[in-house]
């Protein structure tokens, strides 16, 4: 995964809100990277309602 790399979120591992869980199976784009739970890498992902959050990398899956 890159920054700039078009994105589909194919799952949500942890109990989410509803907002976030609305985005699976949505396509944004990763503007950046993000150190989180323990060391794991994850991706700040924007959509294209504007609104930004953050996965793993295993939740999402490359669109080309």
């Amino acid at each position: 995964m890159r920054v700039g790399q078009k994105v589909r979120v194919k799952t949500c591992r942890d109990l989410v809100s509803k907002e976030i869980s609305a985005k699976i199976g949505q396509v944004g784009v990763i503007q950046g990277e993000k150190i989180v739970d323990g060391g794991k890498m994850g991706y700040i992902v924007t959509f294209s309602d504007d609104q930004s959050t953050w996965f793993f990398g295993d939740e999402l899956e490359s669109v080309n």
